[in-house]
């Protein structure tokens, strides 16, 4: 074959391609014709070629680049084994078309280390980083060697993926061939090593290096930013200038994070006055870092001088100066500023933006707002990013739509951690704790582990349904992971151990805590007082002070809520008056909502209704209630009848004013009274939720209400009842009927208090357990709805049925099975009356009639 040089010079001249290759036009043109060999010409040719591309790679013209390689391909496919594929390949990667370079370097036989570099690096920088591990791994199989340029884009793929254990495989690599001194090859292993959390071993290589640049030492400093560590990344800034390198603006970038999250702004101002000297401030990606930096300083007039100050504004600008109004808590200029970015359409609409802005949305409650952006995310396909999705959930649940978030999650098509985090949350925000075991069951079906976050969420689920054999499975988890250190995790498995009625599990876990925090300390008093044990409470509330902590609010809720349960009078009023004057804490409504249950229980009820009086402030229908509430207890008609006119006053929240003003009257056989109330209260629209009792029995729960027989056990449960009665009889039980509120018979009272809904639970646990097993009865006189569901134990083997209920009362009484009269178990409280804590006899325990 004769090569046409004239003619391919002319197609070149045609195509407009000879610009930048003059001297391979002068050299082909200079040949007669008519003695050009085929392998001149093709060696000639191939150069004219690699010319060509080499000014398309230099120009990035990659519209002059596909036109050679379509004129290759209809007419030179002789030149496979020839560097032209490589220029080809090399132009496709200048230009970023990555999958076409790809396609080009896949049909070259022999790709020398350069261009294994070039597509290494690639991949990279564009990812999927996953790709750039591979082809290195190819690289060595066929037995090219690398060089010290390839090292630093392996690496950096390993830090985009935190790949630690490849990036060791490579680091030995580095050590094998010697390349651990040079300066770019150590400072892509520090990047990698800081990126992955290895800090020590970053630190390591870097304190071996014989000449560090700036670039070492920005990526020593990035590391300890990105792990929030301030007063070390301030210290190698430090050493840094000492050596005699000035920090750059890459510097600046690096630590203004850490800075911003320190929240230390006087260095922040000290940087920002440094890049202003060094006339840095030109960088757009400086001064975006110095707008977030002053944003999460919570300096928000200087965030803004700086934005409208950029002359160019890119999406990060605004993503960055939006989401500083809304860590300022400033929800209606970000949305300002919002609107006016999508007026100006000059830039579209980020995924950064739209989670920001939607934040804002949740944070105001704004439902309407955020179902729009919702929209838009839709047609703009932005609803398909986790982020934005983790974010949308978030917004339905702080809204309240709990239905429309369980509706979105099912439809996400990718899910993380936190996107199951995000539903936990907003279930359990919105009373749905079922839900949340069951979306844990099935986060741990799609093969997601459960992270800290994701327990965190759990646990409390666990302890509003009492659901202790789950939150035990959560407990043995988070041992076996690790998360037993965080204090976080102790602190909601004391409160779910205290909830299930195991608060000697939840002083041991309070016991072996290495850090404990003012929650730590409240979790637990709070759970000595639900369970009656006033002194304990105090005891540990006093060991709290002798630690050094000052307690907050929640704390003196925490302790009168104590002294109420159990009577300690003398002691709440102490503590009440000592958080004032001792503590310098303002009594709030709950304060005194307490000492009137206090006082209210203790019998006091002239002493609470005076201290409602005086207080600072309106009292609320929770203070009213709470008198009410003591009314019922001492049967005072007369005060009760006026705490019930202000309660009506106000405007009652609830059925339960209603049920305790009706069970007064009926208390003292005033029943066309009651019957009236009665009457209202339906006229109101509210009704009356039966009182619930529930057990747990081989890690299902089974819920009852009084006189149920909906359960699939319901007549071996009534025999065994009935069983029961006959032997407590002879024993010399006799039912109590006064705690029967209703106007019947005393044989159907009887068979009232027979049917209790904690008797129907205890003795289907006494037909369920073996003898040796105590049975913990949960009750929960606020049920909003019942009804039977199985959930398959999130974290083992155990299966879960119960009750839909929400916001249980957590008292609970645990017995055995061999108890009788002259062995009675202590009680950690009715709902009535949690001070009770030991039950001389049967009627006592089994009294409620509910």
């Amino acid at each position: 074959m004769i090569w046409g040089a004239r003619g391919l010079c002319r197609f070149s001249n045609r195509r407009g391609l000879l610009t930048n290759c003059q001297a391979h036009c002068n050299a082909l043109k200079s040949l007669a014709e008519d003695c050009i060999t085929q392998e001149e010409a093709f060696q000639t040719t191939a150069k004219y070629y690699t010319g060509l591309l080499e000014a398309c790679i230099r120009s990035k013209s990659l519209s002059q680049g596909k036109k050679i390689h379509q004129h290759l391909l209809k007419n030179s496919t002789s030149f496979i084994d020839s560097p032209v594929l490589e220029k080809l390949a090399h132009l496709y990667i200048a230009c970023d078309e990555v999958q076409l370079g790809r396609c080009v370097f896949d049909e070259i036989p022999y790709p020398t280390v350069i261009v294994w570099n070039l597509m290494i690096r690639a991949y990279a920088w564009h990812g999927p980083f996953e790709e750039a591990i591979h082809l290195y791994h190819r690289m060595l199989d066929i037995g090219v060697k690398p060089t010290k340029f390839t090292f630093p884009f392996v690496l950096k793929a390993c830090s985009g993926l935190q790949a630690m254990e490849v990036g060791r495989e490579v680091h030995d690599h580095v050590k094998r061939l010697g390349l651990d001194s040079d300066v770019f090859v150590c400072t892509a292993l520090i990047d990698m090593y800081a990126k992955s959390g290895d800090l020590g071993e970053a630190q390591k290589i870097f304190n071996g290096m014989l000449y560090r640049d700036v670039v070492a030492w920005n990526a020593m400093i990035a590391g300890f930013s990105l792990h929030g560590l301030y007063d070390d990344t301030v210290r190698l800034v430090v050493e840094m200038q000492k050596a005699g390198t000035s920090p750059n603006s890459s510097t600046i970038v690096a630590v203004l994070p850490t800075v911003g999250q320190a929240n230390a702004l006087s260095q922040g101002k000290a940087m920002h006055a440094y890049s202003m000297r060094r006339n840095f401030c030109n960088d757009v990606v400086l001064e975006t870092g110095l707008l977030d930096m002053y944003g999460r300083c919570h300096c928000i007039s200087h965030a803004r001088t700086i934005f409208d100050m950029i002359s160019v504004k890119n999406e990060v600008c605004w993503s960055a100066m939006i989401g500083a109004y809304v860590l300022c808590d400033s929800m209606v200029e970000a949305l300002a500023l919002y609107d006016e970015l999508v007026h100006k359409s000059v830039i579209n609409t980020t995924s950064v933006t739209l989670a920001i802005i939607l934040r804002a949305c949740a944070r105001l409650t704004d439902f309407s707002r955020g179902r729009r952006l919702h929209c838009y995310a839709i047609k703009s396909g932005l609803d398909l990013d986790t982020m934005v999705g983790n974010t949308l959930l978030s917004m339905y649940a702080k809204c309240g739509v709990i239905d429309d978030a369980l509706r979105f999650f099912d439809l996400m098509v990718f899910k993380d951690t936190v996107s199951y985090g995000a539903i936990m949350s907003g279930c359990m925000q919105n009373g749905y704790a079922e839900e949340v075991l069951l979306i844990f069951h099935q986060m741990q079906l799609c093969g997601i582990d459960p992270d800290l976050a994701t327990l965190l969420g759990v646990l409390p689920a666990c302890s509003h349904l009492a659901a202790f054999q789950h939150g035990g499975c959560g407990h043995g988890y988070s041992i076996v992971h690790g998360f037993v250190t965080e204090t976080s995790i102790c602190n909601a498995l004391i409160d779910m151990y205290s909830k299930c009625g195991k608060i000697n599990i939840a002083r041991q876990v309070f016991d072996r805590m290495n850090s404990k925090d003012i929650i730590s300390w409240n979790a637990l008093i709070v759970g000595y007082g639900v369970h009656g044990l006033g002194g304990e409470a105090l005891s540990l509330f006093n060991n709290f002070l002798e630690s050094g902590l000052k307690p907050d609010d929640v704390t003196f809720i925490a302790i009168l809520s104590a002294c109420s349960h159990s009577g300690h009078v003398t002691e709440g009023k102490q503590w009440f008056n000592a958080m004032s004057l001792d503590f310098n804490i303002i009594p709030r409504i709950e304060h005194y909502i307490c000492m009137v249950d206090l006082l209210g229980r203790a019998g006091l009820l002239d002493e609470a209704h005076s201290l409602i009086l005086s207080m600072p402030f309106e009292p609320d229908v929770r203070l009213w209630s709470a008198l009410l509430a003591a009314c019922r207890i001492h049967k005072n008609i007369e005060l009760g009848e006026e705490v019930s006119k202000k309660i009506q006053g106000i405007g009652a929240e609830s059925t339960g004013n209603f049920v305790l003003l009706s069970n007064i009257y009926s208390a003292v056989g005033r029943w066309d009274d009651a019957e009236d109330v009665r009457i209202t209260q339906k006229d109101r629209g509210f009704k009356k939720s039966p009182g619930c009792s529930w057990v747990e029995v081989n890690g299902v729960i089974h819920a009852f209400v009084g006189g149920d027989r909906s359960h699939p056990e319901s007549s071996q449960i009534n025999r065994k009842l009935d069983e029961l009665l006959v032997e407590m009889k002879r024993l010399g039980y006799r039912a109590e009927s006064s705690f029967v509120l209703q106007d019947v018979e005393e044989e159907e009272k009887e068979r009232i208090l027979l049917y209790h809904s904690e008797k129907l639970a205890i003795a289907f646990a006494i037909l369920s357990l073996s003898p040796t097993k105590p049975i913990l009865i949960t009750k929960n006189l606020r049920v909003k709805r019942v009804q039977r569901w199985s959930i398959p134990c999130p974290l083992g083997s155990c299966k879960k049925r119960g009750l839909g209920g929400r916001d249980p009362h957590v008292s609970q009484t645990k017995l055995d099975h061999n108890l009788t009269p002259t062995q009675p178990k202590a009680r950690a409280g009715a709902p009535g009356d949690p001070r009770q804590t030991a039950s001389p006899s049967w009627k006592l325990w089994l009294s409620d009639s509910n």
